[in-house]
């Protein structure tokens, strides 16, 4: 999954209680913040128990099935894995008992898993004891965690009523809404999918965390253009790679990201981190329309060939849906590319806990004043728009309009003969 990810949502089980499962036969599907992702099995055997339903949120390294293997035992399969920790010490502890012994606790009216009758069991734990845990799974039924915690506080403290959180808080709203009814009868009324809940989510949130505010340069690119179709044929012969514009400005974001460190930050509260990597986000639109943003790690380490690969797969991975969740994890700045459609600059909103994002406008030929020792005149230049958005919690204007200017002149500043 990513060391930097930390949760999942369970979107969609493949497989059903009783039903035969081969090895990295994928089990059920799983989201992580924008990326979908197949859960495989590790062993062969058969389905007995799902301890989460669709659209619940499960930690990384969370028992979610039981899958009862040959002989008799049982396999727990994780939503992903990470490093070891206590809990997965139990759990393969429980996992190397060559029997499930569960008729101590088979007069109890309550439901109890396998998993939670094989810890209390291996831990000692009576009849009594286990009906008296109240659990916080779905129907009040006792989880891994519930068990786990009353066996680190065994001795401690007897058995108590334990409070119910609430799922961990996402962008999404809670309450579910009623449907809305088409007035004439002629309208189409479509649910939003998971992904655009998501989004629409995250901007809100955006817009009530940070003081938005712009600053807007336009930036002569004529040597960019030429330059690059002058190269971009050789380019592609020599390295299997297309040449977009887009590494080229991504490496001049993280070329002035190292001049301006102050813009490499996030904000948690009232304090803020400094960044050690420069870590690209790259906002790239998807074919049903939603958005996704990718991101190169170390961006500032790459020179031009290596940052268009990276742009290149990024991108055509996340059009396939081919990503990784640990690919959109990770950013410190974001650029997105709004002059693909057209548009010549935007106001972008923040991508949380990110302090700045840069839009990239469309290049246009345009009329331009030209200034040379012989005077003054006017002449056709490429030029475009860049739309600096950032957090005026932290970043002041004569920050954020300096970091946007220092791109302007390293991209006006082109090397027309450059090697690449």
């Amino acid at each position: 999954m990513g060391e930097s990810v930390a949760e999942a949502t369970i979107t969609n089980w493949l497989k059903n209680v009783g039903d035969t499962i081969e090895v990295d036969e994928t089990v059920l599907e799983i989201a992580t913040d924008k990326v979908d992702s197949e859960v495989p099995s590790e062993v062969a055997g058969t389905l007995v128990e799902i301890l989460f339903q669709v659209d619940d949120v499960v930690q990384v390294g969370q028992t979610i099935a039981i899958i009862e293997t040959a002989g008799g035992s049982v396999a727990p399969v994780a939503a992903a894995s990470t490093a070891s920790t206590p809990v997965a010490a139990v759990q393969n502890t429980v996992v190397a008992a060559q029997e499930i012994t569960t008729a101590a606790y088979a007069d109890s009216e309550k439901f109890f898993s396998p998993l939670v009758k094989n810890i209390a069991k291996e831990e000692g734990i009576s009849l009594s004891e286990l009906e008296a845990i109240t659990g916080t799974g779905k129907d009040a039924r006792v989880t891994k965690s519930d068990i786990l915690d009353y066996v680190k506080n065994r001795g401690t403290q007897a058995p108590v009523a334990k409070a119910v959180e609430a799922p961990k808080a996402t962008p999404v709203a809670a309450a579910a809404k009623a449907v809305p009814v088409s007035v004439n009868g002629g309208d189409e009324v479509v649910e939003m999918d998971r992904m655009r809940k998501l989004i629409a989510g995250y901007m809100v949130q955006s817009i009530q965390t940070s003081a938005h505010v712009q600053s807007f340069i336009e930036v002569d690119v004529t040597n960019i253009v030429n330059w690059r179709n002058k190269v971009k044929n050789s380019f592609e012969k020599r390295e299997g790679e297309k040449l977009t514009f887009t590494p080229i400005f991504m490496e001049a974001v993280a070329k002035a990201l190292k001049e301006f460190p102050g813009m490499n930050i996030s904000v948690e509260g009232d304090y803020i981190i400094k960044k050690k990597n420069i870590n690209l986000g790259m906002a790239a639109a998807l074919p049903n329309g939603n958005l996704i943003v990718p991101v190169i790690k170390n961006a500032d380490q790459l020179n031009l060939v290596g940052m268009a690969k990276a742009v290149n797969d990024l991108g055509n991975r996340a059009k396939m849906g081919k990503l990784k969740p640990d690919d959109t994890q990770g950013g410190t700045y974001t650029v997105t590319n709004v002059g693909t459609f057209g548009s010549v600059f935007g106001t972008p909103i923040l991508n949380q806990p990110q302090v700045g994002i840069l839009a990239l406008g469309a290049i246009r030929k345009v009329p331009a004043v030209i200034e040379t020792p012989e005077g003054d005149f006017i002449g056709i230049r490429q030029k475009m728009f860049l739309s600096h958005s950032y957090d005026h919690r932290v970043v002041d204007g004569a920050l954020g309009g300096s970091f946007v200017k220092r791109v302007a002149d390293i991209l006006e500043a082109w090397d027309i003969n450059r090697e690449v």
